[in-house]
């Protein structure tokens, strides 16, 4: 507990004992009225001073209409009317729910309170052979870090001198360390465990992976969902109404009896009622249990590594009914290799040269793949002319030749003869000086739980699976048919993304959302257009972070499954807190209005009802994951009982 916390439990465990005390007193001696109202007033004034002050701030701003105003009216115009002990007991009640919601909204925000933790508050910039430590603000980029064991990367770079282990759980949700060797990029928000390492840092500490997410989760309480707009907006004109309300039912009928009826007016029994009335009324469960819902789906899922930008994205993804993935990063590895070459007339070393040195300004994957298999030291002065024509390939002077690199539709745009190829990966044809040269084939492989995603997507419910790819025939296809997807389009440019899910959107139902994702800078677009866009994070690019509404920061697809499930149980739940809370409110309502409801009833209806609802706010933090379904990919069966990860191996 914080210090807010213990200080309101003290307060509560305080008014308790001085609350027994006196009850016992005026039972037992029955003290003279002053004295005992003196006596409960004190009591009062220990539990709800806050309380009043709040209603008292809340009448000299002009917003007088919230719940402290309703606490304190009912309880201040219980005490009196005599009923001293109530008064006393419905703002105790009232506190002990403030503390359960004060420790539910603490337990969630602990959850985004260790992602703050990623960003460092040092730096170690060595300079002139010597370790300086500075603020992380201060670091440029070019700059050398150093990082010792057990401390964190403070900004993104590239391993220059040692090797280590890291911890990527703050980022990641998982807890197995990877391993980072000179060479190997590294981001901040990891933790050093085991070498020194020195880092040249590649960007500034504020465009950093860490100060990114942190942005991210910050302004995610900025957009509302719908849900969280209905109760704001209920509480906005509901608060007011049931002043007025209870202001009618305590002054009409008695003003009826005595002057329409010619009866007793019995002032003090319709101001009971209408201080009762007030109680119930009170709508701290609504207002206080949705946002805290939202809050904690949105904790729990940043502690798995899935960061939501906010409410309405959560709630949007409940109701998820298709999935559209793009291939290359997303549900594949990304990592190419050269796997053969094909009707090459020159030797296969030199045709990876020039097609290396064509390559050299990309940083795309096809393009590191073809650096790593030529094996030697590129010579960019060699380089001229670059021109990356997008969706078809690269042309560029390579010792003063022209060398065309890409794709077959490049091929055919340049009216250059080509031979197709049998072998299923990605082709690269390569032509120089307008002759074409032969062929090179690059291979990708899916990512370790791409299976196990889609299966656990089928167990979520959503109907239907697309892929989308710039690649061959063949190669989706054959990627399509090792993760069971029967709708795939291939040989796509970025524009054609767009228009496929373009028409994916007018052929959803209604009321279902989709959800495109993506991890590369082409597919930035898509992620906007989506209904809910989903980015790769650790290897993905900025462009499409920025643009997507959620990141999966360990590139896991897994992670979406998982992501649907977390919005499902928190709607769940935000829907169980409305129709209990609004029922129970409507129902002792009515019964207050009748005088069938007293105050101990009225304490059940708001502080009881806003406990509950708290608590069961709390369980959305919490969402097991489908061990059955790993076990099933294990046992290699599938839902009808056919083997099937010998096929897929």
């Amino acid at each position: 507990m914080n210090r807010k916390q213990k200080i309101i439990l003290y307060r509560i465990i305080l008014t308790m004992v001085l609350y027994a005390v006196v009850l016992l007193i005026d039972n037992d001696f029955e003290l003279h009225k002053y004295i005992s109202f003196v006596l409960y007033v004190a009591v009062y004034l220990v539990i709800g001073y806050d309380i009043l002050r709040k209603a008292y701030k809340g009448i000299t701003n002009h917003q007088v209409f919230d719940e402290n105003f309703l606490m304190a009216v009912a309880t201040i115009g219980a005490i009196l009317l005599g009923e001293y002990s109530e008064g006393v007991a419905v703002m105790l009640f009232y506190q002990i729910g403030e503390l359960f919601q004060s420790y539910a909204v603490g337990k969630s925000r602990r959850n985004i309170s260790e992602l703050m933790d990623i960003r460092p508050d040092y730096a170690n910039l060595y300079k002139d052979g010597e370790v300086e430590k500075v603020d992380p603000d201060e670091v440029e980029v070019g700059s050398i870090i150093v990082v010792g064991p057990g401390e964190k990367i403070p900004i993104d770079g590239v391993i220059v001198n040692g090797d280590t282990t890291l911890d990527t759980s703050a980022l990641t949700g998982e807890s197995i360390p990877t391993d980072a060797k000179e060479g190997s990029e590294v981001i901040s928000g990891c933790i050093n465990i085991s070498g020194v390492i020195k880092i040249e840092t590649t960007r500034e500490f504020g465009e950093s992976t860490a100060s990114k997410i942190l942005e991210l989760v910050e302004s995610s309480g900025l957009r509302k969902s719908k849900s969280e707009n209905f109760i704001t907006k209920f509480a906005k004109y509901y608060t007011p109404i049931v002043c007025y309300a209870a202001l009618a039912l305590a002054l009409l009928p008695p003003l009826f009896a005595k002057f329409i009826m010619g009866a007793d007016a019995q002032f003090g029994t319709w101001i009971y009622r209408a201080l009762t009335f007030l109680v119930i009324s009170c709508p701290c469960a609504l207002v206080i249990s949705i946002p805290l819902s939202f809050f904690a789906g949105i904790g729990g899922a940043s502690s798995q590594g899935i960061l939501i930008k906010g409410s309405n994205y959560l709630e949007a993804l409940s109701k998820t009914g298709c999935v559209v993935f793009d291939k290359t990063g997303t549900v594949t590895m990304g990592v190419f290799e050269v796997s053969g070459i094909h009707h090459s007339d020159m030797e296969n070393k030199k045709l990876l040269e020039y097609a290396a040195h064509a390559e050299c300004f990309s940083t795309h994957p096809i393009s590191k793949s073809l650096q790593k298999a030529y094996g030697e030291e590129i010579d960019q002065s060699r380089v001229s002319d670059v021109q990356e024509i997008s969706g078809f390939g690269i042309s560029a002077n390579v010792d003063d030749k022209n060398v065309l690199i890409g794709n077959a539709k490049l091929m055919k745009r340049k009216s250059i003869s080509f031979k197709d190829c049998r072998s299923v990966g990605t082709v690269v044809h390569v032509a120089i000086d307008g002759r074409y040269c032969g062929h090179i084939v690059i291979s990708d492989r899916l990512k370790a739980n791409s299976i196990e995603a889609m299966t656990q997507l089928d167990m979520c419910g959503v109907e239907r699976k697309v892929m989308l790819t710039g690649d061959t025939k063949e190669v989706a296809n054959k990627v399509a048919k090792q993760l069971r997807i029967n709708e795939v389009y291939y040989e796509l440019l970025p524009g054609d993304k767009v228009d496929k899910v373009e028409r994916l959107l007018m052929e959803k139902k209604k009321g279902e959302n989709l959800i495109f994702v993506g991890d590369g800078i082409n597919d930035a677009p898509v992620l906007a257009r989506a209904d809910i866009g989903i980015a790769m994070g650790a290897l993905g690019s900025d462009a499409a972070i920025e643009a997507a509404d959620i990141v999966l920061m360990d590139d896991d697809p897994l992670k979406i499954a998982k992501a649907i499930r977390i919005s499902r149980k928190c709607m769940r739940v935000v829907y169980e807190n409305i129709y209990f809370a609004i029922g129970i409110k409507v129902l002792c309502l009515i019964l207050g209005a009748f005088g069938m409801a007293n105050m101990w009833l009225a304490i059940f209806a708001d502080v009881g009802v806003m406990v509950l609802a708290v608590l069961n706010a709390i369980r959305v933090l919490f969402v097991k994951s489908y061990q059955n379904y790993m076990q099933t990919i294990e046992d290699g069966y599938n839902r009808n009982g056919e083997s099937y990860v010998e096929e897929n191996s």
